[in-house]
This record gives C-alpha cells, structure tokens and sequence, in this order.
C-alpha cells in the first residue's frame, strides 16, 4: 500500500512582502539555540548577509524587535530572541499545526485516503 500524504506551505507577508515562513523560523531557532547570527546562518546554509537582510526585513515587516545583538570583539559578540521573537514563533508553530491538521481532514476527505 502506498503512503499517499498532502504537504503545504504557509507564510506570512506584509504589503506583499514575504515576512515568515519555515525557513525564516529556522534561522531564528538556530539563534536562539547557538546565541549566535554566524553560526545560525551556517547552519542552516545561507550566508550571515542573507540572514542578516532577513532579520532586518522581519522586524521593519513585523514592527517588533526579533533578535538582540551584541558586537563582537575581544570577547565575540552573541544574539539572542527577544520576548517578542519566542511569542512569535510559538503563535506561528499553533498556526502551522492548525493548518496541517484542516489540510489533513479535508484531504482525507476529499480523497477517501
């Protein structure tokens, strides 16, 4: 028997404007798990100037601050999620589930499998 399965895909824009998605909210758990943009960035293979452009344009789309920065130097620098930045991605994780869970049932549904 076959594993017939539906997939989708959901984000967020502003204006038009891709402002969240899957792999935006990679970008930031891998912040919130390395407490660095650097390493976040090479770990999910785009360079630290892509996921810079992307934390920037999240937080002018969004209007809310997403990511403390501190410079590096003698001692490195580092980044953090604000407050903000864990509400977020947990409200964005309840919306992606939700989704999931309609597309499911309307595709068992539809197509009895």
């Amino acid at each position: 028997m076959m594993d017939v399965r539906i997939r989708s895909k959901l984000w967020i824009e502003v204006d038009g404007l891709p402002v969240f998605g899957r792999g935006r909210r990679l970008l930031l758990e891998a912040i919130d798990k390395y407490g660095s943009l650097n390493r976040a960035a090479k770990e999910i293979n785009i360079s630290y100037r892509k996921a810079w452009g992307y934390i920037k344009a999240m937080e002018e789309r969004l209007g809310i601050k997403l990511v403390e920065r501190q410079v590096g130097g003698r001692y490195g620098g580092g980044a953090t999620l604000t407050k903000e930045a864990l509400e977020f991605i947990t409200k964005y994780e309840a919306l992606e589930k939700g989704i999931r869970e309609l597309v499911d049932d309307r595709f068992k549904k539809i197509f009895g499998i």
